[in-house]
């Protein structure tokens, strides 16, 4: 049986009827996925927790991935976070449970679900005028519609990275 090589999201043609720049970070929320199921396959569930060589969990990067998308979502929305946002990150450094941290299956769901939730968002942010300022945080930090998309695909691959680099750290001192 011949297996067809890969095709990265961006080249199938999907998502046609997004106007161009979100249809690229919604190509990169594709793409984190694949590689994120792909990188932590066959990662036992306490491995996801563990900090090899110093490095940051892949828990952490698979909850701060998910939560991130959304709140900077928010930010494009023009709108603040919500409390229950605020609760959300200062909880992204721990296990919800030390005695019973989550599973690896448990953590990808929460950002498949995530990228689902974050596609209706982006396809409504990607019609507006993407130059519309918004400001950021507390402080207001300027950007504008467009570079809080494009932050979403941006932030999402840098720590896409992170989990593959950490996942090929585990693999290798299993050995």
């Amino acid at each position: 049986m011949t297996t067809l090589p890969y095709v990265e999201p961006w080249l199938c043609g999907t998502h046609a009827e997004v106007p161009a720049v979100g249809r690229a970070v919604l190509h990169a929320l594709d793409l984190a996925l694949d590689d994120l199921t792909k990188w932590t396959a066959g990662l036992a569930d306490a491995e996801v927790h563990e900090h090899p060589l110093g490095l940051s969990s892949i828990a952490f990067h698979l909850r701060h991935i998910a939560r991130s998308t959304d709140r900077i979502l928010t930010y494009a929305e023009g709108m603040q976070l919500s409390p229950e946002q605020l609760t959300a990150l200062k909880a992204e450094q721990s296990s919800p449970s030390a005695s019973e941290p989550e599973s690896l299956a448990v953590l990808l769901a929460e950002v498949e679900t995530s990228f689902s939730n974050a596609g209706e968002r982006i396809r409504v942010l990607a019609t507006a005028d993407l130059a519309t300022f918004r400001g950021v945080g507390r402080k207001q930090l300027p950007t504008s519609i467009g570079g809080a998309l494009i932050h979403v695909a941006d932030h999402t691959q840098r720590h896409v990275g992170q989990v593959v680099t950490t996942a090929k750290v585990i693999k290798a001192l299993r050995s």
